[in-house]
């Protein structure tokens, strides 16, 4: 007989394992939810959506908290924390779950992992905040507009600031409301098996909902699936869950038949895939990444999709590798970044980075150019992209790349849909923005290497 869980004690283990122990949201939650197979869908949506919603709102939640407690926040036991969070996030987002329920459970709760002398505190926080929570009073747009959206939207105000002074007021808005809006997973059809009808057709047949993206005629959004490997489409191979964002890097790109590319940061292998389909069997691609973890996954990506012209492999891609001098046609250079653009999908990268780690990815990402450039022939491209917004890490790293090295920026709109043509295009790169642009905010730069005179 399989032993009862306790579903909360499940979400106040994922939010200590990610905000105290620093691990990736995405990939703690994944593992939970794999390990939890055998329970009920509801059961299962509780839990992602219990701790999806705290980390979404996670600064709100704490605003709301320091309105009732005579703690700060940060000055409380990490557990009494996150167990106050994720039942205050029931208290104000999650209709289907009577106050009693939030507060008693977490008093339960707070007692059965030792915390007997703190069961009437945090009785007396939630309590107050079930009666109260109406009366709570927000910062003031116009008096305080970066604490306003600090709070409403929960990003950090130094985050707010950058994307403020580089955006403006109402586009940072848009970015950080999109984060909390509800969206499918976008898939890209794999046409070399089926065509885009007969994948519809057979995602359909599992009473999955689905659309077209407007960007590419082989991208879908699809939605009101349980789980993505028990999807017949993907298990066969037909589609790879992919951002469309990711797409548009191997359409600018864009390989000719029999092309040699290497994809120096690969993990997790959507660009590598792509660009192999594109090759039709063709060429040959080298899916790169320094971890072995990643490798493995990708390895397992390649044979689940029966692509044969493609090797993933660990490298790191800061060390130089005199094999590859000046051999490939194309390289992918999606590098590490700080994740800004990626934050409605893992909401935990807005707490973690800061403005000292943001310079340190810099540094690394240059490393990487300064090695990874070496690598493109005279006359190959070169595609610099990240999954994140700001000029930091995007245009002034082009700038300084174009100052450094024998590459030039080449015209993007014959690989973009009209939609995405627009001032920068021409000149050589895309900023896409969520709010703005229907995808996760990325950047894509496409740079040819000069001939040597």
């Amino acid at each position: 007989m399989t032993k009862p869980v306790n579903l909360r004690e499940i979400v106040l283990g994922i939010l200590l394992e990610i905000t105290e122990e620093e691990a990736y949201s995405h990939i703690v939650i994944r593992n939970v939810l794999e390990k939890y197979q055998y329970l009920d869908k509801r059961d299962r949506a509780f839990i992602s959506r219990t701790a999806e919603g705290t980390l979404e709102h996670m600064i709100q939640l704490d605003y709301i908290i320091e309105q009732f407690s005579n703690v700060p926040v940060y000055n409380m036991k990490p557990l009494i924390r996150n167990l106050l969070r994720m039942s205050v996030y029931q208290l104000k987002y999650m209709d289907s779950v009577p106050d009693s329920a939030a507060v008693n459970e977490a008093v339960r709760l707070a007692q059965k992992k030792g915390f007997y002398n703190l069961k009437g505190f945090v009785n007396g926080v939630l309590r107050n905040t079930a009666r109260r929570l109406s009366q709570v009073r927000y910062p003031d747009p116009a008096r305080e507009p970066l604490h306003y959206l600090s709070v409403k939207y929960s990003f950090p105000i130094w985050m707010l600031n950058k994307w403020v002074t580089q955006f403006g007021y109402e586009v940072t808005e848009r970015i950080c409301r999109d984060s909390h809006m509800e969206k499918g997973t976008t898939v890209r059809c794999n046409l070399e098996k089926a065509s885009v009808e007969e994948i519809i057709l057979e995602l359909e047949k599992q009473d999955i909902q689905v659309r077209q993206h407007p960007y590419l005629d082989y991208a879908l959004i699809i939605s009101h699936y349980n789980y993505i490997d028990a999807v017949s489409a993907f298990k066969k191979g037909w589609i790879q869950v992919q951002d469309i964002s990711s797409m548009l890097v191997a359409e600018a790109a864009a390989p000719n038949w029999g092309d040699y590319c290497i994809d120096v940061c690969a993990a997790p292998g959507g660009k590598s895939l792509h660009i192999s389909d594109k090759l039709m069997g063709s060429g040959y691609v080298e899916a790169r990444d320094i971890s072995e973890r990643k490798v493995k996954r990708m390895q397992e990506s390649i044979e689940r999709t029966s692509a044969i012209n493609i090797r993933a492999m660990v490298k790191d891609a800061t060390v130089y590798d005199p094999e590859s001098y000046q051999r490939a046609d194309i390289v992918l250079a999606d590098v590490p970044c700080s994740g800004l653009g990626v934050i409605g999908k893992k909401q935990d990268i807005k707490y973690k980075m800061s403005e000292k780690r943001q310079q340190d990815i810099i540094a690394l990402q240059r490393k990487i150019l300064d090695t990874v450039q070496n690598y493109v022939r005279p006359g190959g491209v070169l595609i610099y992209s990240t999954c994140t917004i700001g000029a930091d890490e995007n245009q002034y790293n082009i700038k300084w790349f174009l100052e450094n090295y024998p590459f030039k920026l080449e015209n993007l709109d014959p690989y973009l849909c009209p939609e995405l043509h627009g001032k920068t295009t021409k000149g050589g790169y895309i900023q896409l923005l969520p709010g703005i642009h229907e995808s996760d905010g990325f950047f894509i730069a496409r740079l040819r290497r000069l001939f040597d005179e």
